[in-house]
């Protein structure tokens, strides 16, 4: 009694494998049954013989499956997307009609035709019907990602890892949602292994390099951004990222060779180009050579009217480029900005006698002490010299009120590049602070320049 028990039980579990083999076989098989058949029969013939039958009965199941079978192994896509609209059309009437597999093949000829709204519609059916389809998710997610959708494009590629693991058709997918959605360290692994599998890949080369700039790689990333400097593709784009990381640690004199290949490279988007030529203005400023950085500002002006703040850099480096001592006073270092400042007091009390007592160094302005002495009178003076070009507000004449008096100064002297605003005139009145705004400053200087 027990044998036979135990009999029956193992040919019921012989019985369940066969059958999950069969299904197994089924499954794999069913492209290639496809196939054979077409072999077999030949596809003119089925062509001709579908095409008969639909003559009689537009809405032929077995026939446009015949021709949708054809149309989508030769990946003639616009048939094919007429043959599955029709066939998924029809599904509500025909039963028998596989749905999944129908609006499957309906997304993925609209996908390759450039429908992009059928091609989400379909593909979205054709998931929600078979979640664990591997094509229909991959599908998917190309649409999503083509439609910019790079999170659920991303939530799809990922599940095709799920059910393929050993297939590696998503891996760039993966990589370029995640670069797109700034995810940068999440993506490098993905952009890596993607590199290994298309080593002259350039996009991958300059997004890997994009990313570990973003993720403090710096070093590694910039030496990728030489590389592709001559890069007819990524070479403006790579100019313009090798410079930015030479502009953070201040190589100004690098940062302009970055930029000047850029500008040699043929057929670079005007975008870019405007760009190069922009910071590299910029660079030739920061690196004292303000003639060259105003050269290309103009360039500029005559290619974009109207780009970034050109206009009026223009305007205040072209005065810059004709006073030297107004270079110094806004760009140079702080020992030279000190003599200058030295040199103004001078010049501001030219019948005088001016020896400093104190100097004092801040972040925002420099300030002297000074005993001035002429043939008529003496005095002690403060003076503090701001180098922005803004308004200065009256919180900052108050504080400098103040000094004076802690100080034990008779009266102050308060220059800018920038203007004092009105209320900073209005205090000044009747006590003994003298304002000195960008015009006057800029005539002094000019004086010192022709003295000096």
């Amino acid at each position: 009694m027990i044998i036979s028990i135990l009999i029956a039980v193992v040919v019921a579990a012989a019985s369940v494998v066969v059958l999950m083999l069969i299904r197994s076989i089924k499954k794999q098989g069913a492209g290639s049954s496809v196939d054979e058949k077409i072999k077999k029969k030949g596809k003119s013939s089925i062509i001709k013989e579908a095409e008969r039958k639909l003559a009689h009965d537009p809405h032929n199941v077995a026939a446009l499956e015949n021709l949708g079978d054809v149309y989508y192994t030769d990946k003639n896509w616009e048939k094919t997307w007429d043959i599955y609209k029709t066939l998924y059309d029809i599904s509500a009437v025909h039963t028998e009609i596989n749905i999944a597999k129908s609006a499957l093949r309906m997304g993925i000829a609209a996908f390759y035709t450039q429908k992009k709204q059928e091609a989400l519609n379909a593909l979205m059916i054709s998931v929600k019907k078979d979640p664990d389809s591997y094509e229909a998710n991959y599908f998917l997610g190309r649409a999503l990602y083509e439609n910019g959708t790079y999170d659920k494009a991303l939530i799809c590629f990922k599940k095709t890892k799920i059910l393929r693991p050993e297939t590696n058709d998503a891996n760039e997918f993966i990589a370029f949602s995640l670069f797109k959605l700034q995810k940068y360290r999440e993506s490098l692994p993905f952009l890596k292994k993607v590199l290994e599998e298309q080593p002259n890949n350039k996009e991958i080369l300059f997004d890997m390099a994009v990313a570990m700039s973003e993720t403090g790689m710096g070093d590694k990333a910039l030496k990728v951004f030489m590389h592709l400097r001559p890069d007819p593709v990524f070479g403006a784009q790579s100019c313009i990222e090798a410079g930015r990381v030479h502009e953070r640690s201040r190589d100004y004199a690098a940062a302009i060779q970055d930029y000047e290949i850029g500008m040699k490279l043929v057929g670079v988007p005007e975008q870019n180009a405007l760009l190069i030529k922009y910071r590299c203005a910029n660079c030739y400023i920061q690196n004292k050579d303000i003639s060259k950085g105003l050269a290309l500002l103009k360039q500029i002006q005559v290619l974009k009217s109207g780009y970034k703040d050109v206009d009026s850099l223009v305007i205040r480096y072209s005065e810059l480029n004709q006073n030297k001592n107004l270079q110094v006073y806004l760009l140079s270092g702080t020992s030279d900005f000190v003599a200058l400042c030295r040199r103004f007091m001078a010049a501001y009390r030219k019948d005088a006698f001016v020896k400093v007592e104190d100097v004092q160094v801040a972040s925002e302005c420099v300030e002297f002490i000074c005993e001035v002495e002429s043939s008529k009178w003496s005095a002690k003076e403060l003076y503090r010299f701001y180098r922005t070009q803004t308004a200065i507000g009256d919180i900052y004449i108050r504080d400098f009120h103040s000094k004076i008096r802690d100080s034990k100064c008779d009266n102050g002297v308060c220059v800018t590049m920038g203007c004092f605003s009105e209320s900073c005139h209005k205090f000044s009145e009747g006590r003994p602070i003298d304002l000195v705004e960008k015009d006057e400053l800029c005539k002094i200087l000019k004086k010192i320049n022709l003295l000096g």
